[in-house]
């Protein structure tokens, strides 16, 4: 009885092994993907990726089949252990310097050592028998016995520990608001974590558990689940670490990229695993049942976060923001784009041929130079340019027909009025018939099918219209918002100096990309501009004097050159490689409206806004070189001093 236990306890724990060697490689991804510019989450990539190659060299060891292949996995966790402690200094260096205590170059330093330390335990874990030696068995599972110097690296960990959770207590005593000081507590707990997940403590208890086999199995599963918790807590409170977006974004991304990756993957191996022992049980080995099970498992679990996920997030993280919320989500949902539009419009053409018996036909709308044309179909081109048609409202030739209204006759068109059914008067557009006579001929029921699909035809115009000023509005809210949401995640940690402070003292990488484009938004004049922490940066004022000292010129200059210099080579074109130099400069430098900036590149208004969201990182990235330029001939005139 008490075998077969222990042999289910050695199973569950292999499975939750690899389960967490998943879980710390998705979070490390996760730290890389949204936090990569923040060196609190970069330093925390470093201690998840000693942690996977921890768990890893568990999982290869578990499956190892002769002592030989064992010995080998159990060293080469090492390459993991032999970091961890540089890696929770580091990270907790990055998280004291993220509240606002930068290092003066004493912590740096100390860091620098224990990554060298670090390099030279790697070395002789690897190469010598100093710090681990032979291989030796407890209670079915393997372990190196330790070497003279192995307690000499278990001190070095017990004191660089020390030393982090001093700067763990420093960056909670740092905390402003109720919420970082939660969050600080949460990592604190966390970080006990990776410690229990990669120290050898069978390098210290192995004989002593021969006794205890039952005990041994059951705690590191136990222990195992927990540090799976406890990674999940940690990456938790560093995704919040220089994001300036709102909690609730920052929760539902987190939570989906746990469920569709670990969870999934872990769950899909369990049954993987489960399933070759009952198939080596029945005696069908190798059967075709185990990658079935596998992929079923995989699409199943997709399939239920598919259902459950949306209302999961709204009960776990909305709060009362919950209608708020479902109303952005059924926008973004029920959202009409330029490419629905166009699908509908082509629609509505096609039906009105069909009862018209006409092979042509085209809806033109009314823009800022007139009619332009927005669709058209069949076989013949019906306009040249639609500027043709701006004086079709005062033509001579007209039929009032009943049930339809006004149908005027433009060369071999009919065209009928795209009236505003609230405002009679407000004309959305014009629908051209190709004409299948000189004079309109349509009877009652051709005449009330055509009212009814130009019906449907303005009422999408004028929806599209309302999103367009929907997307006006949100164009000059945005940069606002995120001024706002970055100053909020940052008054967290280091208070006034959120909101007053100088640019270093508040601004991560991420935060000169919202203050370039809240700057660029209000190039030609706006407190976003005028106001903007931008102009204490060192080359806006070593630039003061060719601007006769007026600092939102310099500003402004500063931000011209690094639009520039995102220039390509050569003559002005309308091509790929000056796609992001076109947006810029007829965004802003230009002052263009977002359509007509679409339709100059054509491109799409939603396209638009993710190519000028890299073209504002591309001038961020410009500044901040040449910051970092200005900042470095600025130490070196003062050494020369």
């Amino acid at each position: 009885m008490e075998s077969t236990l222990i042999t289910n306890l050695i199973a569950i724990n292999q499975i939750i092994t690899a389960g967490n060697a998943i879980t710390a490689f998705s979070l490390l991804l996760y730290s890389l993907t949204f936090n990569l510019r923040e060196r609190a989450a970069r330093s925390f990539a470093l201690l998840l990726g000693c942690v996977t190659i921890v768990y890893f060299g568990d999982v290869l060891a578990s499956t190892a089949q002769t002592d030989a292949e064992l010995a080998m996995w159990i060293r080469l966790e090492w390459i993991g252990i032999s970091f961890v402690p540089a890696a929770y200094l580091h990270f907790s260096d990055a998280l004291l310097a993220a509240t606002g205590k930068p290092s003066k170059g004493r912590r740096r330093i100390i860091v620098l050592i224990s990554y060298a330390i670090g390099i030279i335990v790697l070395w002789l874990a690897t190469q010598t028998s100093l710090i681990v030696g032979d291989l030796d068995r407890s209670a079915s599972a393997g372990y190196l016995k330790p070497g003279q110097l192995f307690y000499a690296y278990s001190i070095f960990l017990v004191i660089v520990l020390g030393f982090s959770g001093f700067n763990y207590w420093r960056a909670y005593n740092r905390g402003l608001t109720r919420t970082s000081r939660r969050r600080i507590r949460y990592l604190m707990f966390g970080s006990l974590g990776p410690i229990l997940a990669t120290y050898p403590f069978l390098m210290i208890g192995g004989g002593v558990t021969d006794a205890f086999p039952l005990l041994l199995w059951g705690s590191l599963v136990i222990i195992t689940i927990g540090v799976a918790f406890m990674l999940v807590l940690m990456a938790y409170s560093v995704a919040y670490s220089g994001v300036s977006y709102p909690d609730r974004v920052v929760k539902s991304r987190l939570f989906q990229w746990i469920v569709r990756g670990p969870v999934v993957a872990s769950s899909a191996l369990a049954v993987t695993v489960l399933m070759n022992r009952l198939a080596i049980r029945f005696n069908m080995e190798n059967s075709r049942l185990i990658p079935f099970a596998m992929v079923a498992t995989i699409l199943l679990l997709q399939y239920l976060i598919t259902l459950i996920r949306r209302p999961i997030e709204r009960w776990l993280f909305y709060g009362r923001d919950r209608d708020d919320v479902v109303r952005l989500q059924l926008l973004e949902d029920r959202l009409l784009t330029t490419g629905d539009l166009r699908q509908f419009l082509e629609s509505v053409l096609n039906a009105v041929c069909d009862i018209t018996d006409s092979h042509s036909a085209f809806i033109a709308v009314l823009g800022a130079d007139g009619l332009e044309l927005e669709v058209s179909v069949g076989p013949s081109s019906p306009l040249k340019e639609a500027r043709e048609l701006a004086p079709f409202l005062l033509a001579d030739k007209k039929r009032e027909i009943d049930n339809l209204g006004t149908v005027f006759i433009w060369e071999q068109y009919w065209l009928i009025p795209l009236k505003n059914s609230q405002t009679e008067k407000e004309i959305s557009g014009i629908m051209g018939i190709r004409a299948r006579a000189d004079e309109p001929d349509y009877n009652e029921d051709e005449a009330l099918s055509i009212k009814t699909l130009a019906a449907q035809a303005t009422m999408a115009l004028s929806d599209r219209r309302l999103q367009r000023e929907v997307f006006d509005v949100v164009d000059r809210l945005v940069p606002q918002i995120e001024e706002i949401q970055r100053m909020r995640a940052a008054a967290r940690y280091i208070g006034s100096e959120a909101f007053t402070g100088s640019l270093e003292a508040l601004s991560s990488d991420a935060d000169i990309v919202q203050l370039v484009r809240a700057a660029l938004s209000h190039y030609w004049g706006g407190p976003r501009l005028t106001e903007s922490p931008l102009l204490q940066l060192r080359v806006v004022r070593r630039t003061l004097d060719e601007h006769d000292g007026n600092p939102v010129n310099a500003l402004r200059a500063i931000l011209r050159r690094g639009i520039e210099r995102v220039r390509p080579e050569g003559d002005r074109r309308f091509t790929a490689e000056w796609m992001l130099y076109n947006i810029l400069e007829m965004k802003f430098l230009e002052g263009r409206k977002v359509r007509d900036v679409a339709m100059r590149l054509a491109m799409s208004e939603a396209d638009l806004y993710r190519k000028q969201r890299v073209a504002i990182e591309a001038v961020a990235r410009v500044i901040t070189d040449m910051e970092r330029d200005a900042a470095q001939e600025s130490e070196v005139v003062e050494i020369e001093k």
